[in-house]
């Protein structure tokens, strides 16, 4: 039988080439088990971490800068079809009936009726005749009118909402808001009937109450609407008032 061999005091050096679980240029002092592949500062599962301009949303963020700001809500334009077009009728009926008269004098005619009365008239009747100061309001007040549709946007019943998006518009109907939160008000224990008015800057909320102290009515109800105003997203949300009172009684 031949004897066992002795076990050496220290082992050989492995060749580089044996080693399965280390990288020749991976660091001496990291993990056995470790990816080569891993950069510095990575787990040890290889999953890479975003860092300077690649980290979140939050890696960069400065606490103490503004946060952007939200874009203006301005109010919805009225395309005002109806006032364009009778506008546009009057002007080219006018018009084209005075070019016809005009055309027709310079080709030897006689100037039709209506026109030979009126020059003969504005040629006669002084400027404080009645006519004359009738026909002058009633141009003054054309013209008022339709600088006023001109200069305000109009759709007073829709109510611009706030814009989350700069390409996204919205708009509430006045009555559409008026209804949801009469359905708010309804919800509060107590109250037999709401009634809603919504309007640009004030909305009113009256409700009965059979039952319940009015103040706490009061309360609620006022809670109620006030969340549901602050649901409907509104640009610039109007002034809350609430009244409560009892039924009528019966006679």
């Amino acid at each position: 039988m031949t004897p066992p061999e002795p076990h050496p005091a220290h082992e050989p050096a492995r060749d580089p080439g044996d080693e399965p679980t280390r990288a020749r240029d991976s660091d001496p002092g990291s993990p056995t088990g470790s990816r080569p592949d891993t950069p510095p500062g990575s787990p040890a599962g290889g999953v890479p971490v975003l860092t300077g301009a690649g980290a979140g949303a939050g890696a960069d963020v400065d606490p103490d800068r503004d946060p952007a700001p939200a874009p203006r809500v301005r109010r919805f334009w009225a395309v005002r079809r109806i006032p364009a077009a009778v506008l546009a009728a009057l002007v080219l009926g006018g018009a084209g009936l005075l070019l016809y008269d005009v055309a027709a004098v310079r080709a030897d005619r006689t100037a039709m009726a209506w026109r030979r009365e009126l020059a003969d008239g504005l040629a006669t009747r002084p400027l404080d005749d009645t006519w004359v100061v009738v026909g002058a309001a009633v141009a003054v007040v054309l013209g008022l009118w339709l600088l006023v549709l001109a200069t305000t946007p109009g759709l007073r019943a829709v109510l611009p909402m706030r814009r989350e998006h700069a390409d996204v518009r919205a708009g509430l109907d006045r009555e559409a808001a008026a209804l949801a939160l009469r359905d708010r008000a309804m919800e509060v224990s107590g109250v037999q009937s709401v009634r809603v008015r919504v309007g640009r800057a004030k909305v009113a909320v009256r409700a009965v109450s059979h039952f319940r102290a009015l103040d706490e009515v009061r309360a609620d109800v006022e809670t109620a609407t006030a969340a549901g105003l602050d649901e409907l997203a509104l640009a610039r949300p109007p002034a809350l008032t609430v009244r409560v009172a009892r039924p009528p009684r019966k006679a």
